[in-house]
């Protein structure tokens, strides 16, 4: 399981010109499921989101975290995560997960998050969606499990 999660300001996913997951100040994640990924990933990823300290403190240092700062969760699927491009110009998603289970692990994902209390909003799996967000930093970070 891979995640590319930003802090940001606010965040938005828009499908067919409509918004179907905002947040303001929290985390961006775009999370690509693999083959072999499962629950236990999925736990040890929404866990390890939430409680990262990449907010500011009131000394201008990473010390808090999503549930320190009361923020929002935005999870978007994105397969091309589990995209290899070592070879030729096409990228191969030979790894990605099968569009079921990574459909069901998306959602478990995002539901795992809930669980921990935070509050979550998410796109739609395998729509063509627009994602907009405010970057705050930049602060950007990749995860894998």
């Amino acid at each position: 399981m891979k995640a590319v999660i930003q802090r940001v300001i606010s965040a938005s996913v828009v499908v067919d010109g409509e918004t179907v997951g905002e947040i303001g100040r929290g985390i961006l994640v775009l999370l690509g499921v693999e083959k072999g990924d499962d629950e236990s990933k999925a736990d040890w990823l929404a866990e390890k989101i939430v409680n990262l300290r990449i907010f500011s403190d009131t000394e201008g240092k990473m010390n808090l975290s999503l549930v320190d700062v009361g923020g929002g969760l935005l999870a978007v699927s994105q397969f091309t995560l589990a995209g290899n491009c070592a070879k030729g110009r096409r990228p191969s998603f030979d790894t990605a997960a099968p569009p079921d289970e990574g459909r069901r692990l998306y959602e478990y994902f995002a539901t795992a998050a809930r669980r921990l209390g935070t509050p979550v909003a998410t796109g739609i799996f395998q729509a063509d969606m627009q994602v907009s967000l405010v970057n705050d930093g930049p602060v950007t970070f990749i995860l894998e499990r």
